[in-house]
This record gives C-alpha cells, structure tokens and sequence, in this order.
C-alpha cells in the first residue's frame, strides 16, 4: 500500500532523510537507493508517495518513494543553464585579480604562485563535476569539507566557476557561507605572505 507524506529532514552527504507520513505516526527512515534514478537530489518539504517496508535492523524504512504529478510532471534535473551571477560571485574572480596586480606591482610574487592558482582550480571544477555526477547517480559523494579544502588551497576560482556553470553546491546556505570564508581566507593569506607581513624565505 501506497503512503503520502513529506520529506521532513535529509543529509546530503550521507544520503539519507526521514519521511513525515500525513496520515501520522513515526517519521520513515528513507535512503537515497529509494527514490527514482535521475530525480536529483531530495528537497525537504517534497511532498512524496510511498511504500514502507522492515529494514535489516527490524525497523520501518521507505522503498519506492516517487513523486506525485500534480499538473506538470516533476523535472527530473534542475535546469542545465548557468545559475544567476549574483554580484559578489561576479566580481570575485576579477577582485583578486585586480589584488594580484597591485600586490605583484609593489613586492615580488612567483610565477609558479599564478600556477598553482591556475591548477588547483581545475582540480576544484573537477572535484564539483564528479560530486555532481556521483549526487545524480547516487555514487559515493565527495565531502563538503574536501571541497572546501580545495577551495581554500587555492582552489575557489574554479569552485566558483563550478558552482554557477554546474549549478551544484551553490544554493546551499551553509556551505555557501563556509565557502565564501575560505575564499576570504584565501585572498587574506595571499596578501600576507607575499606584501611582507609575513615573510617567508622560500615566497
């Protein structure tokens, strides 16, 4: 027998959410496994159909969850194009750019500095892209942390290119926030370390 309900909480990297049932009782444990292939990543608040079966653990849990149509059916993906260019994401990359100049024109910076900058960003897209791929084919998923991580070694130019041109990780509030923090952290430490606040013999 079929159960409506919604998806009351849900954790990403861990692939897992519980179901609030209309008709009342227990929250439903659900996993990723038992939503449709190609449907993206669950939305707290989705409302969802349902069937309920024991788990190894002799405990209620989800199986065959879909989505009810109501008019229109369900987009199996969110769009394809670029997420909006918010002013802050629009002018980052050009920021430090202009920060890199004017830092470059008063002390001495390495070019292998712009290298890595260059690199590690490629790294960071790829990270985003296999994340995203893993998220839609319900693979093992690459951490926040490692992403932030990335990030933060040099790593969020292409963070940033990869959050807006692939749509993923850019709309969360949290790791929104945490990203931006590293990106902060980032600039600030380029600028210490190479404008002599902080000497080091091998910059």
């Amino acid at each position: 027998m079929r159960l409506d309900g919604k998806l009351k909480s849900w954790n990403d990297e861990r692939g897992f959410g519980f179901i609030d049932p209309v008709h009342g009782g227990q929250d439903i444990f659900v996993h990723i496994k038992a939503f449709p292939s190609g449907t993206g990543r669950p939305t707290v608040g989705q409302a969802v159909t349902f069937e309920v079966e024991l788990g190894p653990n002799g405990k209620k849990r989800a199986r065959s969850v879909q989505y009810p149509v109501r008019g229109r059916s369900r987009k199996p993906l969110r769009s394809e194009a670029p997420a909006d260019w918010t002013l802050p994401r629009l002018l980052a990359i050009p920021a430090f750019v202009a920060i890199y100049y004017v830092v470059a024109s008063h002390w001495p910076v390495k070019p292998v500095v712009a290298a890595i900058y260059v690199f590690v960003s490629l790294v960071a897209f790829m990270a985003y892209a296999l994340d995203k791929s893993a998220a839609i084919q319900k693979r093992w998923r690459t951490s926040e942390g490692t992403l932030l991580l990335i990030g933060l070694a040099c790593g969020w130019p292409g963070s940033l290119v990869a959050q807006q041109f692939l749509r993923h990780k850019s709309s969360k509030p949290s790791f929104v926030a945490a990203f931006w923090l590293t990106v902060l952290l980032n600039v600030a430490g380029f600028v210490v370390l190479h404008a002599g606040v902080l000497p080091l013999p091998w910059l």
